[in-house]
């Protein structure tokens, strides 16, 4: 994609200038971002996915058994109507995971890395259904899919931002009302992390909520470490060989910290291990229970391929690829593996093609090391015949 072509998504700036002026910056409204948008699905599919055990999903209800009730699902098919008529929401995880027709709307954010995207979450409200004001931590675009919903924004929010008494939902306790408008299906409001936003249904209405991952750095520490801990041996520990004598041995000196910033940061620094481990962590699937494979030779995918098979990326699986000196390091739902660097066109299709079959491998099924990698692909899960 080319970065420096205006985009009807970003109502007519190009990706350069969104990524420079508004990303992790500040918000931006955009009308009809997908002109004429019509949901590919509606609200009865969405709560029809709220029931299936597989499925993350709550309901919000602003007036329930006490203030903003939080019900968990998988729901049981007379749940809604049971609800009453206005101030509640139904959020779903993932739906793109789900509902193919909703992971194509991914494609009109290609210029961003798509490593990145966590998941497209759908929301259905009624009439003043609300989650109340909030703020997250992450990016996100807000498309509207059906109905009207109104849209304030406030202040940046942090830590120490005060939250209302609630066990479960993170809901301010002040806000500090900047802006507001009313979004038509097609429009989308993008959110930077941490900017305070409280979005009501004005009548039954569906929203796309694309939201992206953004380790904190707990994370990032905490896991790093963890996994860092594997490949150090135990004899590998603090040392003090060049020590000197003590004025008061109780006193721990400076140099002992000297001593130890560097034994951290001969690991930390390890660039390759890095990045082996964040790819690793960024394609982690969301739910790791729906990546698993069939145990399958090479000469049965060949023959299948043959025969006119197709193959796809399993929709919870999430792919990635990255360059190590001349090689490849590949990651593929939690899993990382290294490939010569011949393989950098396949990699490069296994992540971005809709569908791989013997006009598109080609001369990869002829290679060992491509035949291989597809085999394993499809036996770890991330990929998988377009049949089944």
């Amino acid at each position: 994609m080319n970065p420096d072509i205006p985009l009807q998504l970003l109502g007519g700036i190009t990706a350069r200038e969104f990524l420079r002026d508004y990303w992790q910056k500040k918000p931006l409204l955009i009308r009809q971002a997908i002109p004429d948008f019509e949901s590919p699905i509606d609200a009865d599919e969405l709560a029809g996915l709220a029931l299936e055990e597989e499925v993350e999903s709550r309901l919000v209800l602003e007036h329930g058994e006490h203030p903003w009730e939080l019900r968990r699902g998988p729901f049981a098919e007379d749940a809604f109507s049971k609800l009453p008529e206005r101030d509640w929401t139904l959020l779903v995880q993932a739906v793109d995971q789900f509902v193919p027709e909703v992971a194509e709307l991914l494609e009109n954010f290609r210029f961003l890395p798509s490593w990145r995207i966590d998941d497209v979450m759908m929301s259905f409200a009624a009439p003043g259904g609300s989650v109340g004001p909030h703020f997250d931590n992450y990016d996100v675009f807000l498309l509207q899919g059906h109905g009207q919903r109104n849209w304030k924004i406030g202040q940046m929010c942090d830590s120490e931002s005060p939250l209302l008494k609630h066990a479960d939902l993170r809901i301010l306790a002040d806000f500090e009302e900047t802006a507001e408008w009313v979004l038509e299906p097609g429009d989308m409001l993008y959110l930077p992390p941490r900017l305070a936003h409280w979005g009501v249904a004005v009548d039954d209405c569906l929203t796309y909520s694309v939201g992206f991952r953004a380790p904190s750095a707990a994370e990032v520490l905490t896991h790093f470490t963890d996994f860092l801990s594997q490949f150090l041996p135990d004899e590998e520990r603090y040392t003090d060989a060049d020590a000197t004598p003590v004025s008061d041995p109780h006193q721990i000196q400076h140099d002992a910290l000297d001593r130890l910033k560097g034994l951290l940061a001969e690991h930390m620094s390890d660039e390759r291990l890095l990045l082996t481990w964040f790819g690793q962590f960024m394609t982690e699937p969301r739910y790791p229970e729906l990546v698993v494979g069939p145990e399958l030779e090479e000469e049965d995918l060949l023959g299948s391929l043959e025969q006119g098979a197709v193959l796809i990326r399993n929709p919870s699986a999430r792919l990635a690829w990255s360059e190590v000196d001349e090689d490849l390091l590949l990651f593929a739902s939690g899993q990382s593996r290294l490939l010569p660097g011949k393989l950098r066109e396949l990699l490069k299709m296994v992540c971005a093609a809709d569908a791989l079959h013997v006009d598109n491998l080609g001369p990869w099924l002829a290679d060992d090391d491509g035949r291989n990698l597809l085999c394993e692909l499809v036996k770890q899960g991330s990929l998988g015949f377009a049949d089944e």
